[in-house]
């Protein structure tokens, strides 16, 4: 047993084990559970890939005269406006203004609040414009300018759901090509997508969120974040495996950190053609070492990872539950999977190797001291289910 003061202080003095989540695997193969608990202090988790429930605050200042910004637009992407007088925010899947979106089907979705949130952490040099109805305290009507990220007071990345604990692969079993979230896939189960980086993700190797909760420290884009509730959609009464693991989407994590102090490389605005725009972002977790139990749980193979197959022609738009199969991300890895006796080509919009990146990141900050594991203050909700929205009355 150890606990979070003991690891810390070993970070402090520079004496901390440190493996990543891959690592790991080897490690508890060749010396045993109970030796590797007892000598490895944390292990990193990470992922990189598209996160669409994530945005930004935004803080200007105040311009001579002042104004109250009622309406916004950076680089022609329009940002919510509903708070106060010079804080705005931003979305990752906000389009640009006047972009045709899928009226030339499929439309390209070139640029949008991810991409405006890409170039922040870019530092590059954007236009705002704001309009406002003018008041005795705040006289001003419009606004045009120039900004990066060095002008503005704060830039907070505030991200409703990141982190997805597992989630679908994505299928068509229609006659005609489609174009989703999960990437365009062909007629005839002719390819098949998926995203997650399996062994490597936080939650998966933290099923029943026994260390990560609200308050746990997280490396979020190479700035200090942490997770500020549980994410948006939190299902944790899900379908679970005989390891725990949950064999559907399940758990998430709300995330918040400081932008300007992020990595250009790990922001990087989205494009999906034929479905829009959104964020592809870079989240590191350790995982504390405090007992064997943890540990187990900390060295998930993908080969006991499962995420269920659905046809996103039929079953995934409207909603049937129906799941084709499941499959192992050993299996998605591989480039093909066998499914109703036909070879499927699998892709995956996730990137493991980036992901590992991040692991070997997280872990060189931790054995330098400049990172300490922060025990969470509030557990995430164990067993809780997932509504739908009931459409009542006339349509």
């Amino acid at each position: 047993m150890k606990t979070y003061d003991e690891i810390n202080a070993k970070i402090e003095a520079g004496k901390a084990v440190v493996l990543t989540a891959e690592e790991i695997i080897d490690y508890v193969d060749e010396k045993g559970l109970e030796r590797a608990a007892a000598d490895v202090d944390v292990v990193t988790t990470a992922t990189f890939g598209p996160m669409c429930s994530s945005g930004c605050f935004l803080n200007f200042g105040h311009s001579t005269p002042k104004m109250r910004i009622s309406e916004a637009w950076i680089d022609d992407v329009a940002v919510f406006c509903g708070v106060a007088a010079v804080d705005v925010y931003v979305g990752a899947t906000q389009l640009r203004d006047n972009d045709p979106a899928n009226m030339r089907y499929p439309g390209e979705f070139s640029f949008g609040g991810g991409h405006v949130m890409e170039n922040l952490v870019a530092g590059k040099t954007m236009q705002l414009f704001g309009l406002s109805y003018g008041t005795d305290d705040y006289p001003r009507r419009e606004i045009r300018t120039w900004f990066s990220m060095a002008d503005l007071n704060q830039a907070t990345m505030v991200n409703p759901r990141n982190c997805y604990q597992n989630y679908n692969a994505a299928i068509n079993c229609s006659d005609r090509p489609i174009h989703t979230y999960l990437g365009r896939l062909e007629p005839r189960m002719r390819n098949l997508t998926y995203c997650s980086a399996g062994q490597l993700s936080p939650l998966l190797n933290d099923p029943c969120y026994d260390v990560i909760g609200v308050g746990t420290s997280v490396w979020l884009a190479g700035a200090r974040g942490h997770v500020y509730a549980e994410g948006t959609q939190h299902y944790s009464d899900c379908d679970r495996g005989e390891n725990g693991v949950p064999k559907e989407g399940s758990g998430t994590l709300a995330l918040t950190g400081d932008m300007k102090a992020m990595h250009p490389d790990f922001v990087r605005g989205v494009s999906l053609i034929g479905y829009g725009v959104s964020l592809a972002l870079g989240v590191g977790v350790p995982i504390p070492v405090l007992n064997a139990d943890v540990l187990r749980r900390a060295t998930v193979r993908d080969a006991d990872i499962f995420a269920p197959v659905i046809d996103y022609s039929v079953d995934y738009p409207q909603k049937t539950g129906n799941v084709l199969t499941h499959r192992s991300y050993a299996e998605l890895k591989s480039g093909t999977v066998r499914i109703d006796g036909k070879e499927v080509a699998t892709s995956a919009l996730s990137s493991y190797p980036k992901a590992l990146e991040i692991c070997h990141l997280l872990a060189d900050e931790i054995r330098r001291g400049d990172f300490l594991i922060t025990p969470p203050f509030q557990k995430l909700p164990p067993r809780q289910g997932f509504k739908s929205l009931q459409i009542r009355g006339e349509s």
